[in-house]
């Protein structure tokens, strides 16, 4: 009975909307005509007329066209007596794939929302805006404000009914013929780059010659060999800008103030040492036109003696070596050496500055295996009572698994490292220590040292006849073991350490292959409440240890006989052990010798002897 009620109500409502929608005698309504016609003739209308120019280079073909579209303009405008001339706005040598640079668009655009204008004319779309986002907001924006856009190239007015559909379907042709185009641009680059080819902009140091080609300008040269020669030997940027501003020295645009940030771009190029190097940056986004560092993601292109060198290569790679690490000031060490011991019982250690990072871990690599390995390999079984012991069952367990106060420990994080108090004891007086490293047997070894060695770490003091322990910054360091190693740069890493003796030779190992990881973690908990609704989440923070994943199914290594365990075998130097031993120069690793850079600086001070020559005040600069 009440399903039939409803299916007659339902009938009812469809046929009351039937009845609706048949609609009422057409004499009865009253049209009035819009008073506006969305087609109109616009040459024929009293307007406010304005027009856009743009090009996107300053060359003289694109200066040309740039004049010729302005006359053009101002012409058609003047002739035609329904319009009253309301400016040219006009962005000359800009893109136009990005509005916020165009200056003109934006002063016209807010004439235009001013009621200055009412219409806009322009040659194409393409001259409007290559962004077809930029492009439709920008019209609709202008149609808001009851100000159309006139397109000459498509005849196509904003103004019009079918103006923005079709005006949708032309920006987007434009911008695609803008991504092709910079795709023929990039394609062409590339090529003029494996060619050969090469751009030669201004350059401090340079002149050009009629064809185009890199000459070296004797006076700039002097300057930047000043700045090359006093920066690998210790100078900041902030000393050697404040020189050469004292000197009245001239940058390639005749500035006399200089800037540390002014100083970097002269050491970063490599053409003062007479290569080219490509591609150093690329334009990953048509539309912005932003430049980012090219890291890889395209190809490089180098060209070295290109043209005459002002420094010599390894001075330009000393300079790099320094720039790579900014935060290392010391200006007793220059610049630090690679070296490695090559005999004692830490054969094989290179030294290591904490805080360099000027050597890649393939340096260090390299270092370690330069004097080869002459250990003798261990025996492979171990001969108990005429019989083989077997181990097989057993498991080599971690050490860190079981610590005692009196252990010795080696903690990094956060680009500082630590040693315990217990590490220090074990040297009794020895305040300065040196670090060395093995990437062969993944291990890091800490000796004594006298406090003016260049690699010197004053590790703690004694106060109150008690050892007070220093933290210690360790870029460098951290850089080589964090890809040594493939860890993470988070979390804090400690190392079990070994004290090793033999008379007076004392030594700390530390073995950098399962170090005790811990992380600070966050945990999102829900209190069980009896009103759920007003329940509030608790994050809280837990500091939690990280295993290596090799421990998941096991409690250690496998050991199938007393050779396989390194902690059971131990393997003592047959010699006086050495450990003062000093470490070698690797000559062909490093770039440049004491002597060379003594050289150098003599010269940089000839150089500026000669500046003294001809500067009234040479007095005030030479203090």
């Amino acid at each position: 009975m009440k399903s039939s009620k409803r299916r007659n109500a339902g009938s009812n409502r469809k046929g009351e909307i039937r009845e609706k929608y048949r609609g009422v005698d057409p004499s009865e309504i009253e049209v009035i005509p819009a008073t506006e016609d969305v087609n109109v003739d616009i040459e024929n209308r009293k307007m406010k007329v304005a027009a856009y120019v743009r090009v996107s280079t300053q060359n003289d073909e694109q200066t040309s066209s740039f004049e010729l579209q302005v006359n053009d303009f101002t012409k058609r405008i003047n002739d035609n007596p329904n319009w009253e001339f309301a400016g040219i706005y006009s962005d000359e040598g800009i893109s136009g794939t990005e509005l916020s640079h165009r200056a003109g668009m934006l002063s016209m655009i807010e004439d235009a929302k001013a009621g200055k204008i009412q219409l806009i004319l322009v040659k194409s779309i393409a001259r409007f805006a290559r962004n077809v986002v930029d492009c439709l907001s920008i019209v609709q924006e202008l149609r808001n404000y009851g100000v159309g856009v006139r397109f000459d190239e498509n005849n196509l007015c904003t103004l019009g009914a079918e103006g923005t559909m079709l005006l949708t379907i032309l920006a987007t042709v434009a911008e695609e013929e803008s991504r092709s185009k910079s795709f023929i641009m990039n394609w062409s680059v590339q090529r003029r780059f494996q060619n050969g080819i090469f751009l030669t902009p201004e350059l401090l140091g340079y002149d050009k010659d009629e064809d185009g080609n890199l000459v070296i300008n004797e006076d700039e040269a002097e300057t930047v060999k000043v700045i090359f020669y006093l920066y690998i030997n210790g100078w900041s940027l902030s000393e050697i800008a404040e020189l050469l501003t004292c000197y009245q020295r001239e940058s390639k645009l005749g500035n006399t103030e200089w800037t540390p940030s002014g100083l970097r771009t002269i050491l970063d190029n490599e053409r003062h040492c007479g290569d080219v190097l490509a591609h150093k940056t690329y334009t990953p986004d048509f539309k912005t036109h932003k430049a980012v560092k090219n890291d890889g993601k395209l190809p490089k292109y180098r060209k070295r003696d290109h043209h005459d060198a002002i420094v010599s290569r390894e001075v330009y790679n000393a300079a790099q070596m320094i720039r790579a690490s900014i935060h290392y000031k010391r200006k007793k060490h220059a610049l630090p050496v690679m070296s490695v011991v090559e005999d004692g019982i830490l054969r094989g250690y290179v030294p290591i500055d904490r805080n360099w990072e000027g050597f890649s871990p393939e340096d260090y690599q390299m270092a370690c295996e330069s004097v080869g390995d002459e250990t003798e390999a261990p025996v492979e079984n171990t001969i108990e009572n005429g019989c083989r012991l077997n181990l097989r069952g057993y498991q080599r367990v971690s050490s860190q698994l079981f610590s005692s106060p009196d252990d010795l420990f080696l903690t990094i994080s956060g680009g500082k490292m630590h040693f315990n108090s217990a590490c220090l004891k074990r040297f009794e007086d020895v305040e300065y220590v040196e670090l060395l490293i093995n990437t062969v047997n993944n291990c890091i070894a800490i000796r004594p040292c006298a406090k003016d060695n260049p690699n010197a770490i004053h590790w703690g003091r004694i106060k109150d006849d008690r050892w007070i322990v220093n933290s210690m910054s360790c870029r460098g360091l951290s850089k080589v073991l964090f890809s040594l190693m493939s860890w993470k740069d988070e979390g804090k890493y400690r190392f079990k350490g070994q004290f090793r003796s033999n008379g007076k030779d004392k030594l700390l190992i530390f073995e950098l292959d399962e170090p005790v990881v811990t992380k600070t973690v966050e945990q999102v908990i829900v209190p069980e409440q009896a009103d759920e609704e007003n329940s509030e989440e608790i994050v809280v923070q837990e500091t939690v240890k990280v295993y290596p994943a090799s421990w998941t199914a096991s409690f250690g290594t496998p050991i199938l006989s007393i050779a396989n365990g390194s902690i059971l075998t131990q393997h003592h130097y047959a010699d006086d052990w050495d450990v003062l031993r000093p470490a070698k120069v690797i000559e062909e690793m490093n770039v440049l010798s004491s002597e060379t850079l003594a050289d150098l600086m003599k010269e940089a001070e000839e150089i500026i002897e000669g500046w003294n020559n001809t500067y009234d005040r040479a007095d005030e600069c030479a203090e």
